[in-house]
């Protein structure tokens, strides 16, 4: 397994990983596939801390991790939203881990002062993985989100980063 900075090879495989979690799970709010040009402008940001990492095995992308901002206020500028995707049967191999290692450590070294991470729930694999990278729970919303006719909390949770 190779972990890495995405190339624009990999945004097909990234967008189909979201397009499933879109149409299938809760880890995204998104209720549309996004269209390749947002992808190819994600991963052409030259602003510190947008970062976008993927995992790679045997040519196959099995995940990502990205960060981007986390709001659009200059006060906000040293903090970043991150998040993880996984294929289905890729978890429990280290791949998540491996990808916030790359991401976190990456934001560090562009100064970035705190990484967040909004975990709908319920996700026991997700909040597993944020607290082994060291992230600490800050709050849940309450049904603050709405899928397939469901209302979801979420878990925010956040790691300093120097």
């Amino acid at each position: 397994m190779l972990i890495r900075p995405a190339q624009p090879a990999d945004l097909p495989a990234v967008a189909a990983l979201y397009d499933r979690e879109i149409d299938e799970g809760y880890a995204t709010f998104d209720t549309e596939h996004r269209p390749l040009e947002e992808w190819q402008e994600r991963l052409a940001s030259t602003v510190p801390g947008d970062r976008f990492f993927v995992a790679v095995e045997g040519g196959d992308v099995l995940g990502y991790a990205n960060a981007a901002p986390y709001r659009p206020k200059l006060g906000y500028r040293h903090t970043r939203e991150v998040s993880v995707y996984l294929a289905p049967g890729a978890q429990g191999r280290g791949l998540g881990r491996g990808l916030y290692d790359a991401l976190l450590g990456s934001l560090r070294d562009d100064g970035m002062h705190v990484a967040l991470a909004g975990v709908a729930l319920p996700n026991d694999a997700s909040l597993a993985l944020h607290r082994a990278c060291g992230f600490q729970e800050v709050g849940t919303m309450r049904e603050v989100g709405r899928k397939f006719d469901r209302w979801l909390d979420v878990m925010w949770l956040q790691k300093l980063l120097d």
